[in-house]
């Protein structure tokens, strides 16, 4: 009698409201629409409709509304106001909203809406279900939209339903497992028992659901992977039956049975038998038959190959059995279909290492490939072919590569170029072969050439036999002048333009070699002044050009075309581009003032040793000849500095060495106006180098090391806030300081362009030879380097001991009349001058101690057992001071370091300490002079670091009350 109350109440209500549109007319309606805006009105009006009856609690049209508004959201109009009531359908009893209901569940929520929460407890009522598709609906959801929380909430219920005795429920409640595995991954063990009896199912359905559940599980868990190895037999048999099987029409694919279940089945074998040789021996005969047996005349019998060749190179199979899989795949190669052929060339690409011999079968066919109209087809046959190169093929391989190089998109030119230059280096049967491989790549990649081809070249040539060098010179020199729009050849004009300019001498005076006819030297000359003045040549070429042109001028013996160099690189001296007009200018001095340098600084250069990435050298041939004197600048090395060092010989002296951190200061405190070639010293500076070393037998000048870059970091805090007033630079003082065997030079940088050195300016002591006024290569360092400064007038001799540090203070001019803070490590030694107005000069009056009755002493620290006490006194118009520091405690105290700053109104001047390490009751002394530039209180702020028990210790204070200079 109810029911039919209910029903009765229903139709009146239907009668009552308005029936709504309905999904096929709300399709219609919207397709109806001619533009974007008209489409927007007619949802628009429809989704108004729509939440007017949910919020009229319409219960009779709500599935018809729910259809048409997931519809809308298919659209990809905003539906999250239908989230309710989708769940409002799925609670309904009947199948029609159940379905309507958990398919608007599956698209309308996700585990970021807090709202599917709500759903979990009619899910946990419809699993269930003594309906089964009820019971299928709630699984399908569940597998959509589980979040971990509803996983195990839920999971215990899936369970159940893998052993229902219902297929389709089974099915469902697999599929389901395998959703909630791949989500909560430690819920596994729960579905572990009933998975395996899923493999004893008759239904293909069941089967295919249990072998995927399975498959997951063991890519998630090593000891599930183990656990199911025992059932490669089982998969073996279902497979063989499979194959076996007859026709069956429910199962039949293009005449194969069941490819779905055979090429799950594989990957999971796959899967099982890796590393695994027991396993890989059960399922070897299977695979046989699967290659042997399946049709290939359709897509079906490809796709279980294509599984089978992966399985089959992925476990520990036969030889034979290797060699069949490589042959599926030489098959697909020359199918027709473009995909097929592409999957083949991916896979060998895979596996060409597991049996490469079985893969050179079909070289050929690969090769073929390349000719592919298919973009992604020549782009894999291309790296199939690079790994089939060997030693043995490397001369047809590399023949038929240059052919595609030639033909080849610009996308390929610069990957095929590189490689081709890897290959020849590694399987070049002779030198000769691999310059004309090389040749040949530059030729046919043109401008797509990478660096690292070009490098690779100049390395290849620069370490070749001179009979090498010639012929590649030659044909080099062929390329260029015969090769048409050799301009749009950049990196093979960069080649060839170094390899003339090294070895033009080698060209001109080698035997002819097949058709090439030898060039004349104006006609070498005239291919520079045709790549120098052309437009269409880049920058870097003409950089390569100008230096190589400059080399050449050293190898030609004709007066005539020597003066067309000169003319030409004149030229450049006003050239817009700055590089180019640098070395315009530069090279011109060498035809002018140091015409007699020019032959030693630009000779050949010697062969090198190829450096790799790890730091390690490389197999390239040659060695750095330590023989030859050679001016190397160094910039930017490891620490951050920057050197300019003299390598002469054996020995090497190092002329200046300033820190990043230094050149900081120096700008911030206006000394640096002014810089030397960048080094961040201005004119004025003298650089004091001093010291003699050995190191493995090779005696160094200049061997004292600098203040270590560490010390140099904190020395804006050391300032602090001294007071800095802007003065006015000291005037240049040259200073030439000269050691016994060489154990200390002292060098100006302005004495670089100083005549007195090139002259023999720095007077050796005892018999000595003068290095720096003997060397060649230095003598042309002045011009490269330091052109525009003018010499000196005034020189100071004297000697310097050996133990003088390297950057003795850096005097007070590269701080501008600052002063300097400085760290010297070396001991003291005992300077004397041999004039008056040395840099040190001062310091040759009596030694200052602690118990002068005239010096004013002063206690900069009393601290953890040290006491550093300063002892000042005026003499000769300057304040001598004296540290002392005594170690009072018990413990011995290491690298002892002492560093002082003052006032910019003051210069100081640091001589080297007399340690570095304080023994309990030991002493270290450090003289000290400062004189003055205006008249100002003199404030000291001291520095004072060392390692106690190994652990750094530093003290910072400021030290005041000095003695006033006398007046008169």
């Amino acid at each position: 009698m109810a029911t039919i109350r209910q029903a009765i109440n229903e139709t009146i209500e239907r009668v009552r409201i308005p029936t709504p549109t309905r999904l096929r007319d709300l399709i219609r309606q919207i397709r109806a629409a001619r533009t974007a805006a008209e489409e927007r009105a007619v949802v628009n009006r429809e989704c108004a409709y729509i939440r007017s009856t949910f919020r009229e609690e319409d219960s009779v049209w709500r599935c018809r509304n729910i259809a048409k508004l997931l519809y809308i959201h298919m659209l990809g109009y905003p539906a999250h106001f239908g989230q309710l009531e989708c769940l409002k359908l799925t609670a309904s009893p009947r199948f029609t909203d159940k379905r309507i209901g958990y398919l608007g569940a599956m698209l309308l929520l996700d585990e970021r809406q807090d709202v599917h929460l709500l759903i979990t407890n009619c899910l946990k009522n419809d699993l269930n279900s003594p309906t089964q598709f009820v019971v299928g609906l709630a699984l399908c959801t569940l597998g959509a939209i589980a979040s971990p929380e509803m996983a195990r909430d839920l999971a215990g219920e899936v369970e159940k339903l893998m052993r229902s005795p219902n297929a389709y429920i089974r099915k469902k409640a697999a599929l389901c497992a395998f959703r909630i595995i791949k989500r909560v991954p430690e819920l596994m063990e729960i579905f572990l028992p009933a998975t395996r009896s899923l493999l004893n199912e008759k239904n293909h359905g069941i089967l295919i659901a249990g072998v995927t559940l399975i498959t997951e599980m063991c890519e998630k868990s090593s000891d599930t992977l183990n656990h199911f190895k025992k059932i490669v037999p089982n998969l073996v048999r279902i497979l063989k039956n499979l194959i076996l099987a007859g026709y069956s029409p429910e199962h039949d694919v293009s005449g194969v049975s069941d490819p779905f279940l055979q090429v799950k089945i594989l990957r999971l074998l796959r899967i099982l038998g890796h590393n695994d040789p027991d396993a890989s021996e059960a399922m070897n005969d299977i695979l046989a038959q699967v290659a042997t047996n399946t049709e290939t005349s359709k897509n079906v019998g490809n796709t279980i190959l294509y599984e089978t060749v992966l399985s089959i190179m992925d476990i520990k199979s036969e030889g034979g059995l290797r060699v069949l899989a490589v042959n599926i795949l030489g098959r697909f190669l020359l199918n027709s279909d473009k995909n097929i052929r592409y999957v083949a060339l991916n896979t060998l690409l895979r596996t060409v290492h597991a049996d490469i011999s079985a893969v050179q079968r079909h070289r050929s066919t690969i090769l073929e490939c390349l000719k592919d109209p298919d973009v992604s087809i020549r782009r894999r046959a291309m790296e199939l072919s690079f790994a089939l190169i060997n030693s043995q093929n490397i001369r047809a391989m590399s023949k038929e590569l240059l052919v595609f190089l030639e033909k080849a998109d610009p996308e390929f030119k610069a990957q095929c170029s590189s490689r081709m230059v890897h290959v020849a280096e590694r399987y070049a049967t002779s030198i000769r072969w691999r310059l004309d491989t090389l040749l040949s790549v530059l030729i046919a990649a043109g401008n797509y050439v990478r660096d690292d081809v070009v490098s690779s070249t100049i390395h290849l040539i620069l370490n070749s036999p001179p009979e090498e060098q010639a012929y590649i010179g030659i044909r080099l020199w062929s390329s260029v002048h015969n090769v048409a729009n050799s301009e749009e050849k950049q990196p093979l004009l960069q080649v060839a333009v170094w390899t003339i300019g090294e070895y033009g001498d080698l060209v001109l005076s080698s035997e002819r070699i097949e058709d090439v006819e030898l060039p004349a030297e104006h006609q070498l000359v005239d291919i520079y002044q045709r790549l120098l003045w052309s437009t269409s040549v880049s920058t870097t070429t003409k950089q390569y050009a100008l230096v190589s042109l400059a080399k050449l001028s050293t190898r030609i013996r004709s007066k005539e075309e020597e003066t067309r160099v000169k003319q030409i690189i004149d030229a450049f001296g006003s050239h817009l581009n700055i590089d180019l007009q640098q070395r315009g200018v530069e090279f011109a001095q060498l035809f002018r003032d140091y015409s007699h340098l020019r032959p030693a600084l630009l000779e050949k250069m010697p062969k090198m040793q190829k450096t790799l990435p790890n730091g390690t050298d490389g197999d390239g041939g040659g060695v750095f000849d330590d023989q030859q004197p050679t001016i190397d600048l160094i910039e930017g090395g490891d620490d951050g500095d920057t050197s300019l060092m003299i390598n002469t010989g054996n020995s090497v002296v190092g002329v200046g060495k300033v820190g990043s951190d230094s050149r900081a200061l120096l700008d911030l405190l206006g000394g640096g106006d002014d810089p030397i070639d960048g080094l961040g010293l201005t004119p004025t500076a003298d650089v004091l180098i001093s010291g003699s070393t050995t190191t493995n037998g090779k005696s160094t000048v200049g061997g004292g090391l600098p203040p270590p870059a560490s010390n140099n970091q904190d020395l804006l805090d050391l300032l602090g806030s001294l007071d800095m007033p802007a003065s006015t630079p000291p005037a240049a003082v040259n200073t030439t300081i000269s050691t016994p065997s060489l154990g200390g030079i002292g060098l100006d940088l302005n004495s670089l362009n100083d005549n007195s050195i090139r002259n023999g300016g720095i007077t050796p002591i005892g018999g000595q030879p003068n290095l720096l006024a003997n060397s060649s290569s230095f003598g042309g360092l002045d011009n490269l380097l330091n052109s525009n400064l003018s010499p000196t007038t005034t020189t100071t001799s004297a000697v310097m001991p050996s133990s003088m540090p390297v950057l003795s203070g850096l005097g007070s001019s590269p701080l501008g009349g600052l002063g300097s803070l400085t760290s010297p490590t070396s001991p003291t030694g005992v300077l004397t001058t041999g004039s008056t107005g040395g840099l040190f000069s001062d310091f040759s009056a009596a030694v200052i101690n602690n118990n002068d009755e005239h010096a004013k002493v002063l206690t900069a620290l009393d601290k953890n057992g040290i006491l550093v006490q300063l002892s000042a006194k005026h003499t000769g118009g300057s304040l001598q001071i004296l540290m002392t520091a005594t170690n009072n405690s018990l413990t011995t105290l290491e690298q002892y370091l002492f560093q002082a700053a003052v006032p910019r109104s003051f210069a100081l001047q640091m001589l080297s300490p007399s340690g570095s390490t304080l023994p309990p009751g030991g002493t270290i002394t450090q003289e000290m002079r400062v004189t003055s530039t205006a008249k100002a209180t003199l404030r000291m702020r001291l520095r004072i670091s060392y390692q106690s028990d190994g652990n750094p210790v530093q003290e910072q204070t400021e030290v005041t009350g000095f003695p006033e200079e006398p007046t008169e």
